[in-house]
C-alpha cells in the first residue's frame, strides 16, 4: 500500500535542507551497516539521504495539503530514469538499502519508496532546462523578445509548437518562496566557468533527446524539463536529485496535443487552474484544496509512472 508522508522525521540524522518536496539529511558513515555499505562499491565520500515527501507546491508556495503518495511515486519514476540513462552520466545513487540506514523505531515501511541514499555532491548553482516545444515561461518570452534565454527563434511559432532543435535555457535556482530566473548561457558561464557550463549544457541536451525518443514511443510527449547537477570532488559530473518526473518536466499525451493550446499535462496543472478560480495572491499561505483536485492530481502521477516506467501504485 500506498503511504502517505508531510514532513519526514528521522531522530539522530542531521537535517541539511527542507525544499518543497524534499527533506535531505547527511547521513554520517558510522550509521550505515557494513553490509549495506558494501553496496557504494567502494565510494568512499560523504552520504546524504533523500527523502521525497508528499507535499505539493503550486506558484512557488508549498500548499498545506498532501498528495498521497506523490513523494514513492515521484522517487520511483526518477530510479527508473537514472537506471535508463545510466550509460549516458552517472547519478547520484549508491544502492545502498534505505531500511539499513533508518534511525531505530521509524517504520521502514514510510520510506522504502519514497527516499534513497545518495552521493553527497557539490551542486552546480543553475536549473538545467532542456525545451523541445515552446511553452511556458519560453513562450512568454518568445512573444515578448523571440528569444528563449538569448536563442533567437525562427519567427511565426505558434504556442507549444516543436522548436526545429531542442535548446539548452538555464534559470538561476531561487530559495523556497522566491522565483526562478531564465538567463542565457553567457550569464551561465560567468555562473559557473565555461567547461562546466559546457558539460552541463551537452548533457542536458542528450538526456532530453534520450528521454524525449523513449517517452514518444509510449504515447507521452517530453515538452521541457529540468536537471540537477553536482560535481565530485575529483569533478565528475553527475545527475542528482529528481530527474523527468511530472514535478520537474511537462509531459503531455501525444493524442491530445495541438499546435496553438496549452495541452494538458501530466503534472500538478489540474491543482493551478484550481488555484487561478480562487482569490488568492500567490503567497503563502497557500489554500486547501479539494478532495476531488487531490484525487485527480493524484491519479494524474500514477498514470504517468505506469506508461513511462510500467509500474503500478496501489
Amino acid at each position: 500500500m500506498s503511504t502517505t508522508l508531510l514532513q519526514s522525521d528521522l531522530p539522530g540524522l542531521p537535517l541539511r535542507h527542507r525544499g518543497k518536496v524534499r527533506d535531505v539529511f547527511d547521513l554520517p558513515r558510522g550509521n550505515i551497516p557494513a553490509a549495506a555499505l558494501a553496496a557504494a562499491e567502494g565510494y568512499d565520500g560523504e552520504f546524504l539521504l533523500m527523502v521525497a515527501t508528499d507535499r505539493l507546491s503550486a506558484f512557488d508556495v508549498v500548499l498545506p495539503d498532501p498528495i498521497p503518495g506523490k513523494g514513492e511515486m515521484l522517487c520511483q519514476i526518477s530510479n527508473f530514469w537514472f537506471g535508463k540513462t545510466a550509460h549516458l552520466i552517472p547519478n547520484h545513487l549508491t544502492g545502498i538499502d534505505v531500511a539499513a540506514v533508518l534511525p531505530g523505531g521509524v517504520d521502514p515501511a514510510l520510506y522504502a519508496r519514497r527516499a534513497v541514499v545518495t552521493r553527497k555532491l557539490k551542486p552546480v548553482p543553475v536549473e538545467a532546462i532542456a525545451r523541445g516545444y515552446l511553452i511556458g515561461s519560453g513562450w512568454k518570452d518568445y512573444q515578448r523578445t523571440g528569444q528563449v534565454s538569448g536563442i533567437a527563434l525562427p519567427d511565426g511559432l505558434r504556442q507549444a509548437e516543436q522548436l526545429p532543435e531542442p535548446i539548452f535555457t538555464p534559470s538561476t535556482k531561487a530559495a523556497v518562496g522566491d522565483h526562478d530566473e531564465n538567463i542565457d548561457f553567457d550569464a551561465m558561464v560567468r555562473t559557473v566557468g565555461g567547461e562546466l557550463a559546457e558539460r552541463v549544457r551537452d548533457a542536458t541536451l542528450r538526456l532530453y533527446r534520450f528521454a524525449a525518443a523513449y517517452a514518444a514511443e509510449r504515447g507521452i510527449l517530453l515538452a521541457d524539463t529540468k536537471f540537477e547537477f553536482g560535481t565530485d570532488a575529483d569533478g565528475r559530473l553527475y545527475i542528482m536529485d529528481e530527474m523527468l518526473t511530472p514535478d520537474s518536466s511537462r509531459y503531455w499525451p501525444a493524442d491530445e496535443y495541438q499546435v496553438g493550446t496549452s495541452p494538458p499535462s501530466y503534472d500538478k496543472q489540474i491543482v493551478r487552474d484550481y488555484l487561478e478560480t480562487l482569490d488568492w495572491d500567490k503567497t503563502p499561505p497557500g489554500p486547501s484544496l479539494p478532495a476531488w483536485v487531490i484525487e485527480r492530481t493524484r491519479a494524474r502521477y500514477a498514470e504517468a509512472l505506469q506508461k513511462l516506467a510500467g509500474i503500478d501504485i496501489d
